[in-house]
């Protein structure tokens, strides 16, 4: 079996009777920074609506921590424990391979009240790909397929939510521009953000999904300030304001997709976009047809996009294989079509600047 070289790191973080929060393991090592983002995420100093929020994951600085926390009641290995939250650093998107794994690491706390389980849970899945779990089920890393992971969340239902106004985020994730989600409860809001990258899903690319950014993190607000293009998902509705930050904002529980007016220039919808947003909305709402098959029929339509595209590149023998906005004037489009094209033409490194 494959050894999980993408996991990084593990830490035990507990709240005690007295309300005290202190990290009591980690392994190989897990810094201080890294500790401070992971507190801010978990919720063992705060509450959640007045509850634990049972898992929650983010990336941040090209690593992916993955917090599982839960409740500890009436246990004779760890008394002086009201909770606890169990970390992981990785390299991978997969919420559904660590959420199991990390049930599985504090089902072996729970049961001996020790860290060293952990490790030895830890260094199975690191060199033979798999641990036994206190149920006598197994966690197997080979039983985790990224592309799995990345069509796990609907986005039928991020379609339907929105309609035919879903085209304005599918043209905002085609042309790689910052978009900003809201939502008052962490969990439906990672629900919503993972599932947007694959509406794009020729690139395959959830590296550009942030899905629990903190406002009053400076150096989480500087890492989306540093990138061209992300989704990024906020808990505090001060994000509607800081229009610095998002080229499209969707405020998920109103219903409600905003643009920038800085913006406005790339969203100019034409005929072409209304037929991809048919295609879009047809699909997710045909109750026959699986989530899947959305990806699917969405992907198609933006291959034949792209083939059109490429059909216009100068591809000649001393051709560059760039399309050129000559030639797509000569083609004697609707303005819209015409910008909408060349801006994808950039998005793909396809166009002759």
């Amino acid at each position: 079996m494959a050894a999980l070289i993408d996991l990084l790191a593990a830490g035990l973080i507990e709240k005690d009777v007295n309300s005290d929060v202190l990290w009591v393991w980690s392994y190989p090592v897990i810094n201080a920074k890294q500790r401070d983002l992971i507190q801010r995420k978990g919720c063992l100093n705060t509450t959640h609506n007045g509850s634990l929020v049972p898992f929650v994951y983010g990336q941040h600085n090209r690593q992916w921590f993955y917090i599982s926390t839960q409740e500890v009641v009436d246990s004779s290995t760890l008394p002086k424990v009201k909770s606890f939250s169990l970390v992981l650093l990785t390299r991978d998107f997969n919420p559904e391979k660590y959420s199991l794994l990390t049930k599985i690491l504090c089902q072996a706390y729970v049961s001996s009240g020790n860290p060293a389980s952990l490790l030895e849970h830890y260094l199975s899945v690191i060199t033979k790909g798999s641990c036994q779990s206190e149920n006598n089920g197994m966690f197997q890393v080979r039983d985790f397929d990224l592309r799995k992971a990345y069509a796990t969340a609907s986005i039928k239902d991020v379609i339907n939510a929105f309609e035919l106004e879903s085209i304005l985020i599918y043209t905002a994730l085609l042309l790689k521009k910052r978009v900003a989600v809201y939502h008052s409860k962490v969990e439906e809001l990672l629900d919503f953000v993972r599932a947007l990258p694959s509406l794009v899903w020729h690139r395959q690319n959830w590296s550009l999904l942030y899905p629990y950014v903190d406002l009053e993190s400076e150096d989480e607000i500087q890492e989306l300030k540093g990138a061209s293009s992300y989704i990024a998902g906020f808990t505090d509705p001060v994000i509607e304001n800081r229009t610095n930050l998002f080229d499209v904002f969707i405020n998920v529980p109103t219903g409600e997709i905003t643009v920038n007016p800085t913006a406005k220039e790339y969203f100019t919808l034409g005929k072409l976009h209304k037929d991809i947003a048919k295609v879009m909305v047809t699909s997710a709402q045909d109750e026959s047809i699986s989530n899947k098959q959305t990806i699917v029929d969405i992907s198609n339509k933006t291959m034949e996009l792209i083939n059109n595209l490429k059909s216009l590149s100068d591809s000649g023998p001393n051709g560059s294989g760039k399309v050129s906005i000559e030639t797509l004037h000569e083609r004697k489009m609707p303005p819209a079509t015409e910008s909408f094209l060349f801006n994808l033409a950039a998005a793909e490194g396809m166009a002759q600047v």
